[in-house]
Formats: structure tokens, C-alpha cells, sequence
């Protein structure tokens, strides 16, 4: 007899399940770890100034005191090459740097933190502040290093009584416009005045110093002292340009005025000699116009 072959059913094989191994698996651990930390911690940096400029810890209104009966001790020097140099100690911008990973000194911009609010009293400038707003350098102790470059523009009293044999003083004074000298304590940081080791010398003046002092004032609207420090640049003319093209031409022309009236009188030389002294005159007083300040 023949036998029929009937085809098997087909029951499929359970799936085998996927291991991992624990190399791989503790790699995968590792990354996540890292990815997560990195995510959360951030540049050092960073965290830092997210630390100290956020808005629960920093405020640019308040004045960086532990007491507020303290006053803020303000350093303040001049450089005559254009640069202010301000210091002072914000008792809010300090850190551990072991915590920041090993970081000292930040770069802030100046509206960001507090600063003083230092402006020259007796500037002509429209802009009054004629300084560039440059980053204030914050150090890990709360340090704050703060130098702008500016162009300062002062009134100044000329007196020309001794011309061109004269010596000039203007004055710089600088001082807080909000707070006084109760709050804010300015002091002058060299008492010889203001650093002169980088002054490019000037072909018509001489600059002979610039010393410096804290003056502390008291006026009419206000009970409170105000302090304010002022530089007093003290500067000479240099006097070869105007002798040569004065004092000399000045001397030769009432010299020739004299030797007018040892001419006889009859003689025409007499009358083209006063004429010649009288347009040199007029040339000379349209000259000396000119140049008096």
C-alpha cells in the first residue's frame, strides 16, 4: 500500500532573548552618568556667573555691603593717557575657587553688577561721561578692577596775564553724584596724584604734575558730606615758538621806530621808513591777534 506524506504543520521556534553584556552595559552607565553630569554642571564658568548674577543673589541696585551702616571704601586714579583706573570690594561677587574648578577672575560687563557711580563734577562734554564701558575684572576675594579709556573735556580758568610766560592749573574733580561720603568712601589711590609714566610729552606745554587730593565738601541741599577727589594738572608754555615770532619781531620793530627820528627831517627816507614801520605794525598786531588764547 502506498503511504501518503501529509506536510507537517509549522510551529515556529521561540525567539531567543537578547542579553547584553555587562562590559557593554556598564559602558552605557558610564555615558548616561556623563551626559547627565555635564548637562547639570556646565563650564565652571558659567555656573559661576549663573551663581552670582542671579536674580535671588545679585542685585545691581544694592550697594555691595555686609552692613549697610559701612561705608564702600572706592579707590580711585588717574593715568594721563586716557584711563581711569576705579577699585572697590563687592561683597556679593565672592566664590570658593576650589567649588569652580580652580576659577579667579571673571570679566563682567559693567551693567550687570554694581558700580560705582563716579562722574567728573565740572565736565564740559554734552556726553558728561566720556568714558568707554569696558569689562570690570571681579576676583575671587570680590575684588572689582575697573578701568575705561575716556577723553575728559574740563572747564578750566585760563590766565594769560604772564603771556607767553605763563603757567596753567586745571582741575579735574571727580567724585560719587548719588552717594555721600557716609556711603560711599572715596579715596585717592596715590598720594602723589596721577600716574604720569605713560604721558606722550606735548610740543607746545610743558607738564610739570599732576598731584591729587580728597577734599570732603558739604552743601546747601544736603546734611551729608560728599567726598570728591580732584587732579590739578599743572602745566607751563613752552616760550621759543612765540620769542622768535614776537618778542623779536616786537623789538626790531620799535627799534626801526627809533632810528626814524635820527633821519633829518627834510630827508624821504624819513617819510618811507614810518610807513614801513606802521604796515609792519598792523601786520604784527593782526598777527598777535591770532595767537593770544
Amino acid at each position: 500500500p502506498r503511504r501518503s506524506c501529509a506536510p507537517r504543520p509549522y510551529i515556529p521556534a521561540p525567539a531567543s532573548s537578547t542579553r547584553m553584556s555587562p562590559g557593554l552595559l556598564l559602558f552605557a552607565a558610564l555615558l548616561f552618568s556623563a551626559l547627565i553630569q555635564s548637562s547639570m554642571q556646565g563650564p565652571h564658568e558659567k555656573r559661576l556667573l549663573n551663581h552670582l548674577l542671579s536674580m535671588d543673589n545679585y542685585n545691581t541696585l544694592e550697594r555691595p555691603v555686609a552692613n549697610e551702616s559701612e561705608a564702600l571704601e572706592v579707590r580711585f586714579g588717574l593715568t594721563l593717557q586716557q584711563i581711569i583706573d576705579v577699585e572697590w570690594n563687592d561683597y556679593n561677587l565672592r566664590w570658593n575657587e576650589s567649588e569652580y574648578g580652580g576659577v579667579k577672575d571673571l570679566r563682567i560687563t559693567p551693567t550687570k553688577i554694581w558700580r560705582p557711580d563716579v562722574l567728573m563734577y565740572n565736565s564740559a562734554d554734552e556726553g558728561f561721561d566720556g568714558t568707554y564701558h569696558t569689562n570690570v575684572v571681579v576676583r575671587h576675594d570680590g575684588s572689582c578692577l575697573y578701568v575705561p579709556p575716556g577723553i575728559f573735556k574740563s572747564t578750566c580758568k585760563i590766565d594769560i596775564t604772564w603771556f607767553p610766560f605763563d603757567d596753567q592749573h586745571c582741575e579735574m574733580k571727580f567724585g560719587s553724584w548719588t552717594y555721600d561720603g557716609n556711603q560711599l568712601n572715596l579715596e585717592l589711590k596715590s598720594e602723589s596724584g596721577g600716574d604720569l609714566s605713560d604721558f606722550i610729552t606735548n610740543g607746545e606745554w610743558y607738564l610739570l604734575g599732576m598731584p591729587g587730593k580728597k577734599n570732603v565738601m558739604n552743601y546747601a541741599c544736603c546734611p551729608e558730606p560728599y567726598i570728591d577727589v580732584t587732579f590739578t594738572i599743572q602745566i607751563r608754555r613752552r616760550t621759543l615758538y612765540y620769542f622768535f615770532n614776537l618778542i623779536v619781531p616786537c623789538v626790531l620793530i620799535s627799534s626801526m621806530a627809533l632810528l626814524g627820528f635820527t633821519l633829518p627831517p627834510d630827508s624821504g627816507e624819513k617819510l618811507t621808513l614810518g610807513v614801513t614801520i606802521l604796515l609792519s605794525q598792523t601786520v604784527f598786531l593782526l598777527r598777535l591777534a591770532q595767537v593770544l588764547p
